[in-house]
């Protein structure tokens, strides 16, 4: 089906371009996973963030598990989570997700979360149990965990990286001009550092992160960007086109063609990337499962 979306309120409707058609969900698969996520009381980004491949992903049985539960004590401009006060921390979420990782068969699963920035370690506890209960129950599955900054807190950090993930990501998200607009309560070198200091912590698991672009971002900001993630040593790299999920969020200023997604992607493997996923519906998870091969 072919996707609109909307503007802010001082612009019209945009329309999507041709090359955003995507797979609508429906499919048998899609509907066990729903149906195993709600009867876990388990929440996935692919839901709560809007992902135009959740049709695509769920149908062939992938899912992204967003633990932590359902509400950010951050406001990006680019997410569609609830933004608010967490009132509880779930310790058993951990048991639940290993357990929907073990019936669903997964290869690789994806494991993010909100940010928590009221607890002391900003959920990094729950994020190394689960971890260590997924490969507890799934010793042939591999884990990507997609975290949080922790705000700096490189203690909570080294709590992830020991539990031992098969790939750590951490999302750049935007270049830095556009921060306070997109990642308010983030900071770029900030990002940058952890992705640092990950690799010096264990040099065997491969880091990883992404951008988007489509809003107001020059394309030499980008090329920039792409050579500080490199600076850092990461492995993994995913561009996407901007979407802008409500009429509240920041707007798309414009749609990036995939031959551009393709120039983007020749640039960073130049700079020594060992994989990159450059693509209008390109996503941190998407494809993820045959990302591992390459690092």
């Amino acid at each position: 089906m072919l996707l609109d979306i909307e503007g802010s309120s001082a612009k019209p409707k945009r329309r999507l371009p041709d090359w955003f058609r995507v797979q609508a969900p429906g499919s048998s698969r899609y509907r066990e996973l729903k149906n195993l996520v709600q009867e876990q009381n388990l929440h996935t980004v692919c839901e709560s963030a809007r992902c135009p491949n959740i049709g695509e992903c769920w149908n062939s049985g992938t899912a992204t598990f967003m633990i932590l539960g359902d509400v950010c004590t951050r406001s990006c401009g680019f997410c569609a989570v609830k933004t608010g006060r967490p009132e509880w921390l779930d310790t058993e979420e951990p048991k639940r997700v290993a357990e929907a990782v073990q019936h669903l068969g997964l290869r690789h699963a994806v494991i993010t979360s909100v940010n928590r920035d009221e607890l002391p370690d900003g959920g990094a506890g729950i994020f190394a149990e689960t971890i260590r209960e997924v490969h507890r129950l799934c010793a042939n599955t591999s884990i990507e965990v997609l975290i949080p900054d922790f705000q700096g807190n490189w203690d909570a950090l080294q709590m992830v990286m020991d539990a031992g993930p098969n790939i750590l990501n951490h999302n750049l998200e935007t270049v830095p001009r556009l921060y306070k607009t997109m990642r308010p309560q983030a900071k770029y070198e900030r990002s940058l550092e952890l992705l640092d200091r990950a690799k010096d912590m264990r040099p065997d698991i491969p880091t990883k992160s992404g951008i988007m672009v489509g809003a107001d971002e020059s394309m030499d900001e980008v090329y920039q960007a792409i050579q500080d993630l490199a600076a850092q040593r990461t492995d993994i790299l995913t561009i996407g086109q901007y979407l802008q999920p409500s009429p509240k969020h920041v707007a798309v200023e414009r749609f990036y063609h995939p031959d551009e997604f393709s120039t983007m992607k020749t640039y960073a493997l130049s700079l020594g990337f060992k994989h990159v996923e450059s693509g209008p519906l390109v996503r941190s998870s998407y494809h993820a499962a045959d990302q591992v091969s390459h690092v």
